[in-house]
């Protein structure tokens, strides 16, 4: 009896998951009723700028708001079955939420689809090495302390065993 239930309990996390239903997987799929779709490309290190591209799924014109961190970046239409690309600027170590919104003239914007881009692109090229090598420097400055503290440590040895106590005048 103990190993039928545990075999019920470890078979119930399994059952659990076939389950569910199949809409709970389709995400981040696309919509099939979403206008158009977007997706976005790789940062551009030279440029830092990121390209977002909207396909227009349906037979006629779509409208379109482009937004990055809640300020429009670009609005426009879309043709049918067409596609736009619009160009996102991203500051260097900075994360930019992309979205798109679907403008339609009678009611509010629709959100279609959003993404995070992030600039995590190299700060640009190394000078070049043109002083001293650094551990010359580190060298002669411990060099430097090493005779400081003898020069320190012989003045107070030659003063230190008096011949006289300090409270003799």
């Amino acid at each position: 009896m103990r190993m039928r239930a545990r075999l019920a309990l470890a078979a119930l996390p399994a059952g659990a998951a076939l389950a569910l239903p199949a809409a709970a997987w389709a995400w981040p799929h696309h919509d099939s009723g979403d206008p158009f779709t977007m997706s976005v490309d790789r940062i551009g290190c030279r440029t830092n700028t990121v390209r977002v591209t909207l396909r227009n799924q349906t037979r006629q014109l779509t409208r379109f708001d482009l937004r990055a961190d809640s300020a429009t970046v670009s609005s426009g239409s879309i043709p049918a079955r067409k596609a736009v690309t619009r160009t996102v600027k991203v500051r260097r170590g900075s994360t930019v939420e992309i979205e798109a919104y679907s403008v339609s003239g009678s009611g509010p914007d629709t959100l279609i689809d959003s993404s995070r881009a992030r600039n995590d692109c190299p700060w640009g090229r190394r000078l070049p090495m043109t002083g001293p090598p650094l551990d010359l420097i580190a060298k002669l400055a411990t060099a430097g302390g090493l005779v400081l503290t003898g020069g320190v440590v012989w003045w107070y040895g030659s003063i230190w065993p008096r011949s006289r106590s300090p409270f003799e005048r």
